[in-house]
């Protein structure tokens, strides 16, 4: 029965995917109803993806303090599980800190750096710019600011169009 709850979830969120990406489908309330509560089913269930891009929207879009925390708690959950887009807004999350996630300098590097080298273009350009100017209580450091630039201007040449 889990593969069958495993098939279900992934036909949910291909479902989701499409309902959110569709420009010829009216954009009524009630089509944005059921394309967050697909992504919420998809999340509540782990589904990585689902988890990463709901937590995103959650996070960002959330009006309510407690959608915010649940969000990032989305987030991190998918960054957990190795998802680079996820792991990049895990960095934003502790860079910038929230009710729930203190700003946290170490666990916003950690974050960034596991997503530059899984391939997130941003996250390296953060890095970058974080050892060129001494933030994220990182020191200056030309070496590694050369080391980060140059994996994000390799990741970002072949990586146009896939970022969030």
């Amino acid at each position: 029965m889990q593969q069958a709850s495993s098939l279900f979830t992934r036909i949910e969120y291909r479902l989701a995917r499409q309902l959110f990406h569709t420009r010829w489908l009216p954009r009524s309330p009630r089509t944005q109803r059921l394309t967050l509560h697909l992504f919420q089913r998809c999340a509540d269930a782990g589904h990585p993806a689902a988890l990463s891009l709901y937590g995103h929207m959650l996070f960002h879009r959330a009006v309510s303090p407690q959608d915010k925390a649940r969000g990032a708690r989305y987030v991190l959950e998918a960054a957990q599980s190795g998802d680079r887009h996820a792991q990049y807004q895990a960095g934003q999350i502790y860079e910038h800190g929230c009710a729930q996630y203190p700003r946290r300098d170490d666990r916003a590097v950690t974050w960034y750096a596991r997503a530059g080298e899984a391939g997130h273009p941003l996250a390296a350009e953060r890095l970058a710019r974080a050892y060129r100017n001494g933030e994220l209580g990182l020191p200056e450091d030309p070496e590694r600011t050369g080391h980060w630039q140059a994996l994000a201007e390799s990741l970002d040449s072949g990586e146009a169009g896939t970022r969030h």
